[in-house]
């Protein structure tokens, strides 16, 4: 008999040999559990319970939600949730930039300084200053001609009916006498009407409150931003009504007049007109007397 024959048979003998696994009681050494086995038995029992395991294991990671709670591993769910939170974070981050700097303007215009700010209808960074002084209000060549025209052809027109000439009415803010006219020469971009400690200032046209704060220089301050680029400014007040972001209609009352802030020289409403981030004469518009 070869020496690996006989080693063979000495293995598959140790296998195999039957074992007995008794439990007994240590003080009566009463027989209470045994278990006949051997080794292959013992192996075929432990690879079972390592396959039924490992499947398990595969099968909660793979189709069940506890896989969530295993440390370093993440659901595509919560991954796919990240991602589009990162890009809203991203977007949300950039709105508030471009409103911080669209304030910033707000402000400068607030505070007087309009030689380094302007506001422009494309962009809210701030556009080249301009030289209010030398634009020539009146009308040009052409639009006297056109207007002679149409004056022309209203005069013989026997089924002319009454339209309105502009597409939107402006609310006077108060009644009262004007103190100091609006003038762009002198860089008065604004009309200041004298009027009673507390009276009643109203929105001259349905709008949103883009600004409602108290400044140094101007007192309690109160902007709304209206349709077509209108933007309407109220400063010296007693108090505001409305805060940032409220909705207010044509005639509602956003503030009482007053005299507040550093610049103010008695109770009066300091009132500016823009359009397409420029000033506009809000006399033109509007019948404050």
């Amino acid at each position: 008999m070869s020496k690996k024959r006989l080693k063979r048979q000495i293995i598959k003998k140790k296998l195999f040999n039957k074992n007995r696994l008794v439990i007994l009681n240590e003080d009566t050494f009463e027989e209470l559990f045994s278990l006949k086995l051997n080794l292959m038995n013992v192996f075929v029992a432990i690879t079972s319970i390592s396959i039924v395991m490992i499947a398990l294991t595969t099968y909660i990671i793979a189709f069940t939600p506890l896989r969530e709670y295993i440390p370093g591993y993440a659901s595509t769910r919560l991954k796919r949730e990240a991602t589009e939170n990162a890009i809203k974070s991203d977007s949300l981050q950039k709105i508030i930039d471009e409103n911080s700097m669209y304030l910033a303007s707000i402000k400068k215009v607030l505070t007087g300084d309009l030689e380094h700010s302007r506001l422009s209808r494309d962009s809210i960074q701030p556009a080249e200053p301009k030289d209010l002084s030398k634009i020539d209000e009146g009308p040009s060549e052409a639009d006297k001609k056109l207007r002679e025209e149409v004056a022309l052809e209203d005069k013989y027109n026997l089924f002319e009916q009454a339209k309105p000439k502009v597409n939107l009415v402006l609310f006077p803010p108060v009644k009262g006498h004007i103190t100091d006219p609006y003038n762009s020469k002198e860089k008065h971009f604004a009309i200041d009407v004298a009027v009673a400690k507390d009276t009643p200032i109203k929105s001259i046209a349905s709008g949103t409150v883009i600004f409602a704060d108290w400044t140094p220089t101007n007192g309690n301050v109160i902007i709304l931003r209206h349709n077509d680029g209108i933007m309407s400014v109220y400063k010296h007040a007693a108090s505001l009504t409305k805060e940032q972001g409220d909705i207010v209609k044509s005639g509602e009352v956003i503030a009482m007049a007053g005299s507040t802030g550093s610049q103010s020289t008695g109770v009066y409403l300091h009132f500016e007109l823009w359009k397409d981030g420029y000033p506009i004469n809000p006399s033109q518009f509007i019948d404050f007397e």
